[in-house]
């Protein structure tokens, strides 16, 4: 079912993925990317529960928009381990002007396909997607 704003469709793994992830918890994060020519939202790269933050953001790419979802581990105030399934539509500054156009114009919708989400974060740069913006976002 393609998106009538974008043209976008989205592929069945995406949402495969997603439920693994929130439900059975067997990756850490997921890393999708929108296939222009295919006019289709696809998974480009699952991390595994052990991979850390810094894999997870080394897997976004510097002067490319890409959608991203990371499961979140912290700690409460009252001590208690909790964790949050964040949503990130990375669009850096140096990405293609149509490029960022067209992540923008299917996020919600591509959102809507992923039931779960807790927190969505824009970034432009690492710095708006560091773990201390997680930590305060998760609270």
């Amino acid at each position: 079912m393609a998106n009538a704003a974008s043209g976008m469709a989205v592929h069945d793994d995406c949402k495969l993925r997603f439920l693994e992830l929130k439900a059975k918890r067997s990756h850490r994060f997921i890393v999708f990317k929108i296939e222009e020519k295919q006019k289709e939202v696809i998974v480009e790269k699952v991390g595994e529960p052990t991979e850390s933050y810094e894999e997870f953001s080394a897997a976004l790419p510097a002067d490319e928009c890409r959608y991203a979802v990371y499961d979140f581990d912290f700690v409460t105030e009252e001590n208690c381990q909790k964790s949050k399934i964040f949503f990130i539509a990375w669009s850096p500054d140096t990405a293609r002007v149509r490029s960022k156009m067209i992540y923008a114009s299917s996020k919600d919708r591509f959102k809507r396909e992923l039931d779960g989400i807790q927190v969505e974060l824009q970034a432009t740069d690492p710095t708006e997607m560091g773990l201390d913006v997680f930590n305060s976002r998760a609270r």
